[in-house]
């Protein structure tokens, strides 16, 4: 009888074992992580980066050094962390990497917010808009030629790996160059912000007064629209008409192209690779930028001189009103999901296209 006893106490034993797995003990549990890229100076109390209106505002006020990372880590009591993962991809995805992997903390079903500033095409956005992405395709990852040596009939020196003219069909998109997020929760993301009146004024009409492009003209707001991701600062009209066929190519007319950021891709490597390792869920992401200047030049100025102004100005002429937008957009969310955490840690929200009125 002792030793059926003992079995069955074993077998209820690898059960267990086997349909779940156990997290060590002390584990920090987070609900949503907030990605930022920059910090202009410290945390808070001075000009403000993309972190300092989520420490001053949720009272982000527990640090975590991460010495493997570009910067600590910022927390409240309510389950909300954020980190900046410094400029660029190799930043990003190393910082992000560092973070994930950290045995402090519990991200198995954190939702991480990526929340920044961007470049904007003007047919897509106008300055202060916040825009969710659903596709991020990686602008690095490629073959490219001096345009003063490149054949005749070509319209770029830029090709996918692997191609011997730009564009070549079929795309085939090499590792780490395309990712598309859950789009039924950017959906729901969308539909819980859409509505949200954002940041304008004279100076930002007086700028955007100066450009033509289908929506420049327009005051800031909620859209969806994706993101080429790369840590080359391009800038220009020409350049702009690369990202939009780059886009298009690889995701199949299926993204839409909008922003222009430095560390998406980068972030997403990592988070892709965790997401396989176990420590994060896929599902549970989103992108969202805010304009904070055009991807090209005014009417009437060249991309040199245009490029040359925004760097003399040392900051971009949304700049403030963008990080606001990113911020009252992403705090939305995060919001919603922290308030009601009982609901999605379990349930992942989703919307359908047929019940969001969708914006490129």
């Amino acid at each position: 009888m002792r030793i059926v006893a003992l079995s069955c106490l074993l077998g209820i034993t690898l059960t267990l074992v086997g349909s779940s797995k156990p997290k060590p003990l002390g584990q920090i549990p987070v609900k949503v992580v907030v990605v930022a890229m920059f910090e202009s100076g410290k945390d808070t109390g001075d000009t403000p980066g993309e972190l300092q209106y989520w420490v001053e505002r949720d009272h982000l006020d527990t640090v975590y050094p991460l010495a493997a990372a570009y910067h600590s880590a910022r927390m409240n009591g309510d389950g909300e962390l954020a980190i900046v993962t410094g400029p660029g991809t190799a930043h990003a995805a190393a910082t992000i990497m560092a973070l994930g992997l950290d045995p402090r903390f519990d991200f198995s079903n954190a939702y991480w917010v990526i929340a920044g500033i961007a470049g904007g095409s003007p047919e897509n956005t106008s300055l202060g808009s916040a825009v969710w992405a659903n596709w991020v395709v990686d602008g690095d990852l490629r073959h490219e030629i001096d345009e003063r040596e490149m054949p005749a009939g070509w319209q770029t020196g830029i090709l996918p790996l692997r191609k011997k003219e730009p564009f070549e069909a079929p795309a085939k998109a090499a590792p780490g160059q395309i990712y598309q997020t859950n789009r039924g929760l950017m959906l729901w993301a969308y539909g819980l912000t859409k509505g949200l009146t954002l940041q304008d004024s004279d100076q930002l009409k007086e700028i955007r007064s100066h450009f033509d492009g289908t929506a420049a003209h327009n005051p800031p707001q909620v859209l969806l629209g994706d993101e080429v991701s790369s840590s080359t600062y391009w800038h220009g009209k020409l350049m702009d008409a690369w990202a939009k066929r780059w886009m298009s190519y690889f995701t199949n007319d299926k993204g839409h192209f909008a922003t222009t950021a430095m560390e998406d891709s980068g972030t997403l490597q990592s988070l892709q690779f965790l997401a396989r390792a176990g420590r994060v869920d896929w599902d549970r992401i989103l992108v969202l930028r805010a304009v904070s200047n055009f991807d090209q030049q005014p009417v009437g100025m060249d991309a040199a001189s245009s490029l040359a102004a925004q760097e003399a100005n040392g900051r971009y002429g949304a700049d403030l009103p963008s990080l606001e937008s990113a911020y009252r957009v992403g705090h939305t969310v995060v919001g919603e999901l922290v308030k009601n955490w009982s609901q999605y840690e379990v349930t992942v929200p989703m919307a359908s296209e047929s019940k969001t009125a969708e914006k490129h």
